[in-house]
């Protein structure tokens, strides 16, 4: 692939997990209904579920990868979800759709360990950063769009069993390009054997080495307060601000601005440097929902201010991810393949079930979730801060 299409393609293994979470969320409401499930909060299962198996399946996907090249475990991961993009049209059950999400997450698992090993197997350190940030700034179209489209196929109809079909078109999609269009990125000398000793031996290197183990937990932990804004966004603005059918239009306002930050930062990493980008954003974010919080508590919140500050956290939030990420991957190019799936395990699982724990505390108001942003957003920034010694602290 040449670089414009190359960049699109990672956008799309990025996107297509994006879109999993995004397009049903208009849904969750008739999965309430439907199911007849006793808590408000429970709908939102099937997001957290998703997210449990993409995170436990990158660990295995990663040395696979490393073993038998790129492409062939991207095309097995992506006929995998949309097998499960099936299962969960024909699920009559709560218990069956939660089954088939998990399987879902599995086989997305694949483009999200594969797009990155893709990435770091063809550029490193700055370079890197610039093609995830271009990368996002794709991607970003299908957050934009996602619950508009669901939105729209539940005014056509109230099924949201068509929903979850709009994800099997797109796995077939992406199973078309990837096996037509893909080459193999890892060369027959650089694989891994796959033996518990070499297994053992990338994992252990991968969780020993201070830079990527502080970068991935910081990862991890504003994964997870990101998380807890998508898993309660439905609630927040058709409960507390009584938004109604707009909820999709403004959730993709919020949304646009993760792209805003993908743009920003692809023209900021080289001279800025990556560092410093992470700990002035996670700076930034204490501070927005510090006075975020200060807003709520004293009576103040409106739907206004909540666009606007919740805007410029995940606007934030957007020049963190993909700094994060490389910073952690950084000096993993020897096994990026391993090194990428133990990082999207960790930071998967670990957003996942932070995300879920935000969502259940949801209580017809925001204070839950701009009081998890603080926390999360302190414990993050200490993290980074430490990776590295403190005279490096501002040093990419």
């Amino acid at each position: 692939m040449a670089f414009g299409e190359f960049v699109g393609f990672i956008a799309a293994c990025m996107a297509i997990s994006a879109m999993s979470i995004d397009i049903m969320l208009p849904a969750l409401p008739l999965l309430h209904t439907d199911f007849k499930l006793t808590d408000p909060n429970q709908a939102q299962s099937v997001v957290v579920f998703f997210l449990i198996g993409n995170g436990f399946s990158q660990i295995f996907y990663g040395p696979l990868a490393d073993r038998f090249g790129r492409k062939p475990i991207l095309i097995v991961g992506l006929a995998l979800f949309t097998l499960a993009g099936i299962l969960t049209t024909a699920a009559d059950s709560f218990a069956a759709l939660l089954a088939a999400r998990v399987l879902q997450g599995i086989g997305v698992g694949a483009p999200r360990v594969v797009a990155v090993s893709l990435v770091r197997d063809r550029y490193a350190g700055a370079r890197m950063a610039k093609v995830m940030s271009l990368a996002v700034m794709i991607f970003m179209i299908v957050p934009v769009l996602a619950p508009s489209l669901g939105q729209l196929i539940l005014m056509i109809t109230p099924n949201w069993h068509w929903v979850f079909g709009i994800l099997v078109v797109a796995g077939i999609a992406m199973l078309v390009w990837a096996a037509i269009r893909l080459s193999e990125t890892l060369p027959p000398e650089r694989r891994m054997p796959l033996t518990p000793r070499s297994i053992y031996s990338a994992y252990r290197q991968t969780l020993t080495t201070r830079r990527c183990v502080g970068y991935m937990m910081a990862l991890s932990i504003i994964f997870g307060a990101h998380i807890g804004f998508i898993n309660s966004s439905q609630q927040i603005f058709v409960d507390v601000f009584d938004a109604g059918r707009s909820f999709p239009l403004l959730f993709a306002a919020i949304a646009l601005t993760t792209g805003l930050a993908a743009f920003v930062n692809a023209k900021l990493v080289r001279r800025v440097g990556m560092r410093r980008i992470v700990v002035t954003g996670l700076v930034a974010i204490v501070v927005i929902n510090v006075l975020h919080l200060g807003i709520g508590l004293t009576g103040h919140e409106t739907l206004f201010v909540f666009m606007l500050l919740q805007s410029a956290s995940v606007f934030t939030f957007g020049l963190l991810a993909s700094n994060l990420n490389a910073l952690a991957m950084g000096p993993m190019g020897h096994i990026a393949g391993t090194a990428s799936s133990v990082i999207g395990f960790i930071s998967t699982i670990g957003g996942a079930l932070i995300g879920l724990a935000i969502g259940l505390m949801f209580n017809g108001t925001v204070t839950p979730l701009n009081g998890a942003y603080v926390a999360l957003a302190l414990a993050s920034l200490i993290i980074a801060y430490y990776t590295e010694k403190p005279a490096q602290a501002l040093k990419s």
